[in-house]
């Protein structure tokens, strides 16, 4: 989404935000009130494009009524921090840290999550109040449902849209916290007793829940929204993804992902990435390649972006990835440049990759190449941190897959949200978990064409010996592909190795397999007579040690 602004005032909210334009540019659309919004196809599109508002890549945003929240993609409090940092990938952030809830959470320590507020901060990233943002969705899904002046394509593609959104949310306050307290149906928005009925639902109810709006959002959907807006092929993404997740106690899902696969090979729209051979993994990510034939979905970026709702999304990860101490040159001549020479030191190495992970990567593979075991000091000496220094001089190794590219305050790369390279890992899996057994034929060549782009030979007869054993082999193969995508603890916890995965990488071994609800949220169903359980683990999560 390269530019969507959202501001906030009294009564019924004025709304400044893109999404009638092609390049999301910013419109001004003026005061809403029930007596007159919405009422034109504009009004509605724009009235649904509130739904984005927690979607994007900058510090955070306020909702009516609400208080401040990170956004979903914000390297400070959203997915990288939330799924990548605490799982195996990432050693804890000792060296330079900020203490609080930045060493805590890279330590996969939960202990203290309870006593979050509602709003985000960067030592506590907060994230329940967006159940609000659920309440708020549903009532602009029954708005649009209600409408009778939108043609029926346009009105099932809006409402296809926000559903997706609607789901999207979810999802994602699933693997923050488990199951949460949603509102799903317009008439009990504003009614009192459904917004106090505040304890959560069964697993397999919030998993039914999820998959309803994808599935809707993929039936109803087109591919034709302007530059950014979500698709049918990013909600059959989505879909399939859910349904890899949940498929071992939901009927019928591993079928489904495998439909969803199916349908996105049929659009013969995307492929693997294979520009500049051996550098190909690499390469898909630098600003020249954005929207490339991988790509299904990614959250674009803008140069002028700075953090503020008022600019576009912005990508500044390359400065939570970097040692503040590193030097641009490698020689005090200033003569040979080092990967940091346009942008210098980072704020402090809040994401790393562990040593121990690094060394899980096969010789030869491209796609650790990405990752740099060394850097040079910025001092006099010019000393050259290495592996050795680990704990005292940096916490692990640097990520350098969205490189700095340019000379600007923030890096122009895309945030990647689907690519077909974890298409193609997820058909292996729900096949492999579909029939309880190795996959053959197109689904074992899936794995073996993303390998093959990394410079590897097909999995090796060790790996395809056995479930148990492919099974293994093909986690560590989204470790490497996926590295930093937002994805690994939900892979660690669906493979039910969280735990034992995080002792033996990261060192540390989790408190919790999800974050505590906060007190708040605690005590005010209390207040209504409800229990809302504080804390939640998935069956199988005491076995995985």
């Amino acid at each position: 989404m390269k530019k969507i602004v959202f501001n906030t005032i009294i009564a019924l909210s004025l709304l400044l935000q893109g999404g009638c334009s092609n390049d999301f540019d910013p419109k001004i659309y003026g005061k809403l009130f029930s007596s007159n919004f919405p009422q034109t196809e504009a009004d509605y599109e724009s009235y649904l494009m509130f739904c984005y508002l927690p979607f994007g890549n900058t510090w955070g945003y306020t909702p009516p009524g609400g208080s401040w929240q990170h956004t979903l993609y914000i390297p400070e409090g959203g997915f990288v921090r939330l799924f990548d940092n605490t799982a195996d990938i990432a050693c804890p952030w000792t060296v330079g840290n900020w203490g609080g809830g930045w060493l805590q959470l890279s330590q996969a320590n939960y202990n203290n999550c309870h006593l979050y507020g509602r709003s985000s901060s960067g030592g506590s990233p907060s994230h329940f109040e967006k159940v609000r943002d659920v309440t708020r969705f549903t009532e602009i899904i029954g708005t649009l449902e209600a409408a009778t002046t939108l043609p029926d394509e346009t009105q099932r593609q809006f409402i296809g849209e926000a559903r997706l959104l609607r789901g999207l949310m979810m999802y994602y306050l699933l693997h923050i916290y488990g199951p949460a307290p949603v509102i799903l149906n317009p008439e009990s928005v504003g009614d009192t007793g459904a917004e106090e009925n505040m304890a959560r639902p069964s697993l397999s109810e919030m998993a039914a829940y999820i998959y309803d709006d994808m599935d809707y959002a993929q039936q109803n959907m087109q591919n034709t929204a302007p530059n950014g807006r979500y698709t049918a092929d990013f909600a059959r993404f989505c879909l399939m993804r859910h349904c890899l997740n949940e498929g071992e106690s939901m009927p019928g899902y591993y079928d489904k992902a495998i439909e969803m696969y199916e349908a996105l090979k049929n659009s013969g729209k995307y492929a693997l990435f294979t520009q500049g051979g051996a550098t190909a993994y690499a390469g898909q990510f630098r600003q020249g390649n954005k929207f490339n034939a991988e790509v299904i979905m990614a959250l674009s970026t803008s140069l002028s972006g700075d953090g503020t709702d008022t600019k576009g999304d912005f990508n500044p990860l390359s400065f939570y990835v970097t040692p503040s101490d590193v030097a641009r040159y490698a020689d005090v001549a200033n003569t040979i440049p080092t990967p940091f020479e346009k942008q210098g030191g980072g704020w402090g190495q809040c994401f790393n990759v562990s040593p121990l992970f690094y060394d899980t990567y096969e010789e030869g593979d491209a796609r650790r190449e990405v990752i740099l075991a060394s850097y040079v000091q910025n001092n006099a000496e010019r000393v050259v941190v290495g592996r050795e220094d680990v704990g005292s001089k940096w916490s692990g190794f640097i990520l350098n897959k969205f490189p700095i590219e340019i000379d600007n305050a923030f890096q122009p790369a895309d945030v990647p949200l689907a690519r077909w390279a974890d298409v193609l890992l997820m058909y292996a899996e729900a096949v492999a978990r579909k029939n309880q057994a190795v996959p053959t034929g197109e689904a074992l060549q899936a794995v073996n064409s993303v390998r093959a782009r990394a410079g590897l030979a097909p999995l090796s007869g060790a790996a395809v010996s056995g479930y148990d054993a492919f099974m293994n082999a093909l986690l560590l193969e989204r470790g490497h592909e996926m590295l930093y995508e937002g994805h690994r603890k939900i892979d660690l916890i669906r493979f039910n190795k969280y735990r034992r995965n995080c002792t033996l990488y990261k060192g540390m071994t989790p408190t919790h397999q999800y974050m505590p609800l906060p007190d708040y949220a605690i005590q005010q169903a209390e207040s209504y007579g409800k229990t809302l359980s504080q804390e939640f683990a998935r069956p199988g999560w005491e076995e995985d040690r």
